[in-house]
């Protein structure tokens, strides 16, 4: 088996940004940056290509799976320039931004995760799933609360405080029909990210989630 795609340099990059986060610094380890963090993970991309497949042949796994490293900060008061955070996201293939059906690694030290789902859907696309819920309860709580799926991740992300328009506050569904993200996350330890078999476990813990997806996917009115 060929070595780790991420290794301890890797998190340990990643670390060192965390508090070193300006332009001078990253400048003088944008070298530890590209040996360990970009080149990898674009290693890793096409490696795991083949095995996204076996999931669907709906998602990509290209060099442009790799967030960027630079923050948008033209609307944020923090302003530090950089990601603190490795994130590479498989996003659907009709889809334009990471706001779509897709699965997802996070790699940060301390706090490492994968998952898949819809984060921060636009509103038709919001109301679409909860529209589906309600018509397709069965399907979404088998999706949603089946044993591999919630033996290993759990549904999260920002909802609201009431019932969303429309939808009756009454309704059994309601704590999912409150949800502004579909994403079921799975904290990981970082041993799993620098396995060198990333490729293959993560297909394999990806595959538990494959039905949450689907259901996302027919919500929206896309393939699966």
């Amino acid at each position: 088996m060929a070595g780790a795609y991420f290794t301890k340099a890797t998190l340990q990059f990643l670390r060192d940004l965390q508090t070193n986060n300006d332009r001078a610094w990253f400048a003088e380890h944008r070298h530890r940056y590209e040996r360990h963090v970009k080149e990898p993970a674009l290693r890793f991309i096409e490696a795991f290509a083949p095995e996204l497949r076996t999931l669907s042949p709906h998602f990509m796994a290209t060099p442009r799976s790799l967030f960027r490293i630079y923050r948008d900060t033209r609307f944020s008061r923090d302003k530090s320039p950089y990601k603190t955070a490795a994130g590479i996201h498989f996003r659907h293939d009709s889809a334009a931004n990471a706001h779509a059906p897709g699965f997802y690694v996070h790699i940060e030290p301390g706090a490492c995760f994968v998952g898949m789902g819809i984060w921060h859907p636009d509103a038709p696309a919001l109301r679409q799933i909860r529209e589906h819920i309600v018509d397709d309860p069965k399907t979404w709580k088998k999706a949603s609360r089946n044993a591999a799926f919630t033996g290993q991740y759990q549904l999260q992300g920002d909802a609201l405080k009431r019932a969303p328009k429309g939808f009756d506050s009454d309704h059994p569904l309601i704590d999912d029909l409150r949800r502004k993200d579909f994403i079921g996350v799975r904290r990981v330890p970082q041993s799993f990210i620098t396995n060198p078999g990333l490729p293959r476990e993560l297909a394999d813990t990806f595959q538990r989630g494959v039905p949450l997806v689907r259901f996302l996917c027919d919500a929206v009115g896309v393939a699966f």
